[in-house]
């Protein structure tokens, strides 16, 4: 693995400040100030980056076991096209994104203009328990390990962070989400975020105990939020949209996907996920629409060993869902004690069911009143709700 490089590439200037000189005069002018930066490589011990720099991500960035990567409020990072442009904390690493709402972090595409997939993401590696009691191997690079048996575990702190434009793939098979969380421990703060246009998933959680407050998510290609393999945390106001004009490339997104364990593959293995979602909103702007790529498969999906407690949840808007709480999967449906509380205030039918409950009895209340999750919390996104 390279060392942390992190070269200066003086491709940009701002203005410096006069320097009057008489005529024959050898004192020399005063260099420019350094505005623009290279980042990739492995942090291995504790890098600062510098908020009046952009930088711009031209490989993997591996922040080792050891290694701090502390990112101050109103920092600028833009990453190259392509599937290895990406920031990784190994187990023992530690980021600390430490936006403000006033100076958000900025983590994004280097062109104008950019769709979704352009680049990685940011992807945490923690040492949480998993389903099983087992380690997992990061998706994208299975060299690299995550899970254990610190519920507190900590790998830093995100907020106020925004992270576009993300979902890389290198197969069918193999793509980033905009911010993966692998056995991360709640030790770890992570703080109103905000996922737009990304492929794949917005945010996924491969077990692991972190809680996650204050995210927004805006037409995610998949699923908006993604639970699996022993996922035991809370994420509390969550708000996901698709706008206008959205469509997907996958074949069954959603609004909640959650499994027990990973891919439905280790039914009987315990500690399977049982977690917590509070105030979310599923908003679909899009208009109705008889065209599968513009319908959202289910706006609820709990299965294959998940227990879920979703309460004040809120479906709302124009377009399409198949069905709206569906418990059910060929590799098991969702466990006993599962609680779904949701209210539905789409203007366009349900053209599947309103609920499949499955076979464990889970209790699902479809009612009136749900408020959903506030959007004065957004307010340091800048999006227009």
């Amino acid at each position: 693995m390279k060392k942390f490089l992190l070269s200066i590439m003086m491709m940009a200037t701002i203005s410096a400040p006069a320097v009057l000189t008489s005529c024959g005069s050898d004192d020399p002018k005063p260099e420019p100030p350094v505005t623009e930066s290279e980042l990739k490589g492995s942090i291995t011990t504790t890098q600062t980056l510098d908020a009046a720099i952009t930088y711009t991500i031209t490989g993997p960035v591996i922040v080792e076991d050891g290694g701090v990567l502390n990112i101050p409020a109103g920092t600028m990072i833009k990453a190259k096209n392509g599937f290895s442009n990406y920031i990784l904390v190994l187990q023992g690493g530690k980021i600390n994104a430490r936006g403000t709402a006033e100076k958000p972090i900025t983590l994004t595409a280097d062109i104008e203009n950019a769709k979704q997939g352009h680049w990685g993401g940011l992807i945490i590696n923690g040492k949480a328990p998993l389903s099983g009691g087992t380690k997992g191997s990061t998706e994208i690079n299975s060299a690299y390990s995550y899970g254990g048996d610190n519920v507190s575990d900590s790998s830093g702190e995100l907020t106020y962070v925004k992270i576009e434009y993300t979902g890389a793939r290198s197969s069918a098979n193999v793509e980033h989400n905009g911010l993966t969380l692998n056995g991360v421990g709640n030790g770890t703060k992570i703080e109103n975020i905000y996922i737009p246009y990304g492929a794949d998933d917005g945010i996924e959680f491969f077990g692991g105990s972190v809680n996650v407050k204050n995210l927004l998510v805006v037409d995610s290609d998949d699923d908006m939020f993604d639970f699996t393999q022993g996922y035991t945390g809370t994420l509390e106001n969550a708000y996901g949209i698709w706008q206008k004009g959205y469509s997907s490339s996958e074949s069954d997104p959603r609004g909640i996907e959650a499994d027990g364990n990973l891919d439905g593959l280790n039914p009987d293995e315990k500690g399977q996920s049982d977690f917590t979602v509070k105030n979310m909103t599923i908003e679909l702007k899009l208009d109705a629409s008889s065209d599968v790529k513009m319908q959202m498969q289910d706006v609820i999906k709990i299965r294959r060993g998940a227990k879920a407690t979703v309460t004040n949840a809120l479906v709302k808007g124009v377009g399409t869902a198949m069905d709206l709480v569906d418990c059910t999967d060929g590799k098991g449906d969702a466990a006993a004690g599962t609680v779904i509380n949701l209210t539905n205030s789409l203007t366009s039918p349900i053209t599947g069911k309103d609920i499949k409950p499955g076979a464990n009895a889970p209790t699902i209340d479809i009612k009136t009143g749900n408020t959903g999750c506030p959007t004065d919390v957004f307010a340091w996104t800048g999006y227009k709700f």
